[in-house]
């Protein structure tokens, strides 16, 4: 199995790849529909007319109902509606990307995902939406677990990437997820991540990867210290000649990026926890709402608009941070994640409390609100033919026609289930996806005036090549492997100037590591990274310099099995910011989400990985120490909790994305992957400050079936010849990444692991 790049790709994908009939199948603009989110021009409107003034569910203009719970909203492409969902329950529960047939609801092609290592609690699922390529019409989602899966129009799988055990992606109960948007070559997803070496704290980060390879093009961190999730969709414009995106950030911030580059261009802290709803954009501001307690006030909630077009100066490293003299106008509104429309010089918005309102985008007035249900919460209005249709947390589902002084209400109707995502409209008919269905109401056949996608011309480079963007930006090899790049030449801008054929490469170090560390391979004549058979463990950067331009990138490798770490190689010599006169070591630099996690201490004469307390954002970590696509292993490690016999902590490890750990507070050996969908104890007595040996491998049949196996005994005792623990699972995980998990509760009690061993299976 080839390691080519970070993203995890399965062999099946591998071959899909080689295919040229793969991805690209139609040239741009054949691909006709509402294919992203909010529309053709990001904003949740439509010009298309002869849409209806009133629905009647089972009645005569009630097309069709498909079966299927979800929390999102769909798109359109060629007559095919693209949504996700979920079905099953308990440990068979899957989320699932569903192909309907647009004029009569059949099912064309369904895909599951499980849900794996989450903290997603009350079926919490499909909160965002599928994006459509309009050039291949190839289908991208983010699954609520972190899986990126990319799928040919006809469902075959294209690629897919695991952003928790690739980049680090944290996952949060409220099982956010928000949705992709295309950028010409570019596909573009943001999500709260800890990954390793300068990316290891917690940021809200964007990640633009390659729409047909999945390789990643760029990552950039624009904001803060995040304290909560966000997963709002960002919106693309020009700005100062440069093609840019707009988005709101679990950090409170309203940032703008280079969309082709990822540098961040400028921030504005608007609150003091996460911005959910889509920013919109009128004339030169960019328009924002929250829910958040404000930056500049107690107060919780406000609608903002910001004057845009700030950059750093030529000799400063972005973002520039505006200050309040930015802002143009606010309104005391507030909503978690209802984004607004903007139909000329009126933003249409819905608040938490459940009012419609209409504000003026010029000045930030409240023309008039509009009581439409008690409260709301995700759905977001769309405005065609003259009216907003307003879906409501309640299920209702609203027809608004917006007047200078108010609403009037054309029809209201009660659908099955809370209505959590956008509707969409598409040749006469109106989709909307609640809790309880996929709805189409409308007229069949072909609708009037279809709205077609604004034209984005490429930017023409300006101007000398003033850096290398490498592709793929990060790596991961295992020993003995060779990998190409792509080497391109940009513009001051970011826009694209041409191939270069060859660079020279060193190891780059940048100025603010933390560990002064190099990955174990080298660039051969051909200009390909090669590692050697005996590569070690490692990582680091290299740089290429070609024509007086320069670019990085980031890699690292991971031996092949068997995996074995002691920590008896590292030196205890960092002295620690937060304990005066301890010191630690900082744990293996190629482990995703170890760093801020999990320190390397001295514990009674030995070394072990100790879990970190300074940081309840990290009180549960999940580290990873192999391959997303490794399977058929064992997994072994000493284990141990502080505490005392009424207050212990969690510890274990990872094993094809399932945790095996002690639970000290309940006495037990747990096996679970996501606590609300597979989790099962058996008793286990666990001192505190006692060393556990804990074993453990995942079996699995041909029907995709599988068992997870464990066994525990205190360290130094006689291997038990039986499993302490079996735990079938019908849609068992196929593959997954090794590694080790720790939860200090509310930061209080250290765990320590030591020893660790992942073995193939015999």
């Amino acid at each position: 199995m080839s390691l080519s790049h970070l993203a995890a790709v399965s062999l099946a994908v591998l071959t899909a790849l080689s295919s040229p009939m793969l991805g690209v199948s139609a040239p741009e603009g054949q691909v006709q529909g509402w294919t992203n989110w909010r529309g053709p021009n990001q904003d949740g409107v439509s010009s298309e007319t002869g849409l209806p003034d009133r629905i009647v569910v089972d009645g005569e203009n009630h097309l069709w109902s498909h079966d299927l719970l979800g929390r999102g909203t769909p798109v359109l492409a060629n007559g095919r509606l693209f949504t996700g969902g979920y079905r099953g329950e308990g440990p068979d529960l899957q989320e699932v990307l569903a192909c309907l047939d647009a004029e009569t609801g059949k099912l064309i092609w369904e895909h599951g995902f499980n849900d794996f290592l989450s903290d997603i609690v009350y079926n919490r699922y499909s909160i965002g939406a599928p994006v459509v390529d309009r050039s291949t019409g190839n289908v991208y989602y983010l699954t609520a677990a972190g899986i990126f899966a990319c799928f040919s129009p006809d469902g075959r799988p294209v690629w897919e990437i695991s952003m928790m055990e690739s980049y680090g992606r944290l996952t949060f109960p409220n099982g956010r997820t928000g949705a992709p948007v295309i950028d010409d070559d570019l596909v573009i997803v943001h999500a709260i991540t800890s990954n390793w070496g300068a990316d290891g704290p917690a940021r809200d980060r964007f990640y633009a990867l390659d729409k047909l390879s999945g390789k990643l093009v760029w990552a950039s961190t624009p904001g803060v210290g995040p304290q909560d999730s966000s997963f709002a969709t960002p919106v693309l414009a020009r700005q100062n000649g440069k093609r840019v995106l707009y988005c709101g950030t679990g950090c409170g911030n309203i940032v703008c990026l280079n969309a082709r580059t990822g540098d961040p261009l400028w921030r504005y802290q608007a609150s003091k926890g996460g911005i959910n709803a889509s920013v919109v954009l009128h004339k030169d501001k960019v328009i924002a709402i929250q829910d958040a307690e404000n930056i500049d006030s107690a107060e919780a909630g406000r609608m903002a608009a910001v004057k845009v077009g700030a950059e750093p100066a030529p000799d400063e490293t972005g973002p520039k941070v505006l200050d309040k003299s930015y802002e143009v106008w606010r309104a005391p509104l507030a909503n978690v994640s209802s984004s607004p429309v903007v139909v000329g010089d009126h933003v249409y918005v819905v608040t938490s409390t459940g009012d419609l309102c209409d504000v003026d985008g010029n000045t930030g007035e409240i023309r008039w609100k509009m009581k439409l249900a008690p409260s709301q919460l995700h759905a977001s209005p769309l405005y065609a033919d003259g009216k907003l249709y307003v879906p409501m947390q309640d299920g209702t589902l609203h027809i608004i026609r917006p007047g200078d002084t108010g609403g009037e209400e054309l029809c209201s109707v009660q659908l099955a289930g809370e209505c959590l995502g956008a509707p969409i409209v598409w040749n006469g008919k109106i989709y909307v996806h609640t809790l309880g269905k996929v709805y189409c109401f409308g007229k069949k056949g072909e609708g009037k005036n279809l709205p077609e996608f604004p034209p984005h011309e490429k930017a023409a480079p300006s101007g000398d090549p003033a850096r290398i963007q490498v592709v793929p930006a990060e790596v991961l090899m295992a020993p003995g492997q060779s990998l190409s790049f792509e080497l391109r030449a940009l513009d001051k801008n970011g826009a694209f100037i041409r191939n270069l054929e060859k660079a020279e490469w060193a190891s780059f170090i940048p100025p603010t590591a933390k560990v002064k560390a190099t990955m174990d391979g080298r660039f051969d004549a051909q200009g390909n990274l090669v590692t050697a058979a005996n590569a070690k463990l490692s990582a680091g950067a290299f740089q290429a310099v070609a024509e007086g331009i320069k670019g990085t990138i980031r890699g690292r490798v991971l031996p092949n099995l068997p995996i074995s770490e002691d920590f008896e190689s590292f030196e205890i010599n960092v002295p620690h910011e937060t304990e005066p006169g301890v010191r630690f070591a900082y744990p293996p630099l190629p482990w995703i989400g170890a760093r801020f996690k999990w320190e390397v201490r001295d514990l009674d004469g030995n070394k072990a990985l100790t879990k970190t307390l300074d940081n309840i954002l990290f009180q549960r970590a999940i580290t990873f120490i192999g391959h997303p696509e490794m399977k058929n292993y064992t997994v072994e490690a000493d284990c141990l909790t502080d505490g005392n016999r009424r207050s212990m902590s969690i510890v274990g490890v990872i094993n094809q994305r399932y945790i095996i750990a002690l639970v000290g507070n309940w006495q037990q050996l747990e096996v679970s992957s996501n606590h609300d969908r597979v989790k099962v104890g058996v008793p286990f007595k666990i001192a505190p400050k006692t060393w556990y040996r804990l074993k453990t491998r995942v079996d699995l049949a041909e029907d995709g079936s599988g068992v997870v196996r464990a066994k525990a005994w205190p360290r130094g005792e006689s291997e038990p010849e039986t499993w302490t623990i079996e735990v079938p699972h019908k849609n068992a995980h196929q593959h997954g990444a090794p590694g080790v998990y720790g939860f200090a509760l509310q930061s209080k009690n250290r765990v320590y692991i030591d020893n660790v061993l992942v073995t193939p299976n015999n």
